[in-house]
């Protein structure tokens, strides 16, 4: 270990890819990827189309395996078998699509797949409490400095900037400690650019981490 810093678990990197490998087939998607995140730290991710960024964010969520390397978090070697198993850990991606339902509000979005935090059972049955959910909705947007018009609003008439706002205060409320983005900026104006850049950076203040893949080396 000549010449080497090792880090005690205490210190050790939020999240470490070691020598990554992934293959599809005869196309090499990945080869010996190697980056560290550190706690509220915001890594930039740079790559062209089909550079292999998609795959990697695959691995780190836990839909693929990686053919070689290892993964380790708070200094501890892992293996995602699933994306809940990374959601378990406290990695939360938020890819270009957003995984958000345009016909559904604003409070509504921020609690999908989440619904036990705002229902109540009835027997067999679990009942949504919308008011409770409007409720929280509104607390976590205004703690995260986040502002929108009405909760009740329909995703859909959002901006593509308050759409990736929304996604962040869903990633930031259900206690995410890495936050990886895809693309965030991808299709945005100017100003809605700004907009999610600045949540970031706020994101970052909570002590998230932050993995910000692009192609633009202007917003890194």
């Amino acid at each position: 270990m000549d010449g080497e810093h090792v880090r005690t678990s205490g210190d050790a990197f939020l999240l470490e890819a070691r020598s990554l490998r992934k293959r599809f087939g005869g196309v090499q998607a990945l080869r010996h990827v190697d980056f560290r995140v550190g706690r509220g730290e915001v890594v930039g991710l740079l790559g062209d189309n089909g550079a292999g960024k998609s795959t990697l964010i695959k691995i780190l969520n836990g839909v693929y395996p990686p053919d070689a390397g290892e993964i380790l978090w708070e200094g501890r070697p892992i293996h995602l078998r699933s994306p809940r198993d990374a959601q378990a850990l406290g990695i939360s991606v938020v890819y270009q699509d957003l995984a958000v339902v345009d016909l559904m509000n604003i409070h509504r979005n921020m609690f999908l797949g989440r619904e036990d935090e705002v229902s109540v059972r009835l027997g067999p049955f679990r009942i949504l409490r919308p008011a409770l959910a409007k409720a929280r909705a509104e607390r976590v947007l205004r703690e995260i400095g986040i502002q929108v018009r009405d909760t009740d609003e329909p995703v859909m008439n959002l901006s593509g900037g308050e759409r990736q706002s929304i996604a962040i205060a869903r990633a930031v409320h259900f206690s995410a400690k890495l936050l990886i983005m895809d693309e965030p900026t991808s299709q945005l104006s100017l100003k809605e650019t700004a907009t999610v850049l600045r949540d970031i950076e706020e994101a970052r203040e909570r002590g998230v981490s932050v993995v910000f893949i692009t192609h633009n080396v202007r917003h890194v």
